[in-house]
Formats: C-alpha cells, structure tokens, sequence
C-alpha cells in the first residue's frame, strides 16, 4: 500500500525516480558533450555523485541510461478495452491507444531533446532504439491480432490476417512519426496532447470515420 507520509514506499518511490531522472539527464548531457563511445560510467558516477554499485542498481549499462527506458507498452486495462471495442475502425482506435500510452508519460524536454541528437549521432544506440521500436511494433501486432480474433476472424477466413494487423500497426507508427516530427517543428512547444488529438481526428477524416460535421 502506497503511503504519503516522509519514508513510506510512496516517498522512497519519488525520491529513486528524482535520483534516476537526475542521473539519465548528467549521463546524455555528458554524451551530447564528449560523444558516447568517449563517456565512461566512472564518469557518468563522478559527476553525479553515486557509486557505480549505484549506477548499476539502476541502469545495468551506459547504454540503458543514455537511451532511458523502453518505449511505453498498454496496460492490460487499455488492451483489453481496445481488444473488446466494437466497431470497424482499428486503424483509428490503435492511435488512441498509442495517444494513451505516450501521453501517461511526461517526459523531460530538456533531457528529450539532448538524448535525440546523442542517438541520431552514434549509430549503436540508433539501432538499438530501432530494435526496441520493432519489439514494440512486434506486440502491438499481436495486440491487433487479439481485436480481430474476438470479433470473430482468423487465418482460416482471411489467410494474410497477420499481414493485415501488421498494415494497420505500420500506418498508427506513420501516425506517430508525423505527430513526433510536428512537435520537434516547433521546438517542443506545442503541447503533446492537442497533437495527438490532431493526428487521431486526421486519421479518422481519411479512413472516412470522422463523425458528421467534422
């Protein structure tokens, strides 16, 4: 149980998420200065302040802490009510359930930013964020998948099932990648949620599943 009160878990929960948020944004800071195959975690603890015991208790590599943590997957409340929603358009529905996701978690633009240009700059870490974008991609496929079985369809009715889920999950990350590539326009200032809203009533205007009026 989750308390308020000064050291109860809830207290001890913030200050290691304050400490990690800390040390993340010391660690791409140091990467976007030196380059990141010249930063060394002796480094990275020396200008925190930690011990690398500490270091590795919550990052385990200097990887993990410039990339930070993995994209954001839905909660089984959000699948399942994805899963089980009625209607047609999934393609539409599969961008509100990624809108759900990105938007519960608030991320440090300052950090974002910096963290950006280091994985831009050193192809190791690029094709690690691409490998974790696909398992991502990956799951949301089966996500997809689970929609069309609940409602009835399969492999034996439509053979490229799969071939389809994966269509509509590669269209929700075309989404994304123009929701992304607005807010880096302008500079991170729009805010994250008007975005994503714009991009799902988009979406639904050119699949034709806008409402009347729209």
């Amino acid at each position: 149980m989750t308390r308020n009160a000064d050291g109860g878990p809830g207290w001890r929960a913030r200050k290691r998420a304050a400490a990690q948020a800390s040390i993340e944004g010391t660690a791409v800071s140091l990467a976007l200065e030196h380059g990141y195959e010249n930063v060394t975690v002796e480094m990275i603890c020396t200008a925190s302040g930690i011990s690398q015991r500490t270091f590795f208790n919550y990052f385990g590599s200097k990887e993990g802490v410039v990339l930070g943590a993995s994209p954001p997957v839905p909660t089984e409340e959000q699948t399942r009510s994805f899963v089980e929603r009625g209607g047609s358009d999934v393609l539409a529905d599969l961008v509100d359930l990624v809108t759900a996701m990105v938007l519960g978690h608030d991320p440090d633009l300052q950090v974002l930013r910096m963290r950006r240009t280091v994985i831009q700059e050193t192809p190791e870490l690029l094709a690690r964020e691409r490998a974790r974008m696909a398992e991502l991609e990956g799951r949301l496929v089966q996500v997809v998948l689970e929609r069309f079985e609940h409602h009835g369809r399969n492999t034996q009715g439509t053979p490229d099932l799969e071939d389809e889920a994966r269509m509509v999950v590669a269209l929700a990350f075309g989404s994304m990648h123009y929701a992304m590539h607005r807010w880096v326009a302008s500079n991170f200032t729009t805010p994250r949620q008007e975005l994503m809203q714009s991009t799902a009533e988009l979406i639904r205007r050119v699949t034709g599943n806008a409402p009347a009026g729209s």
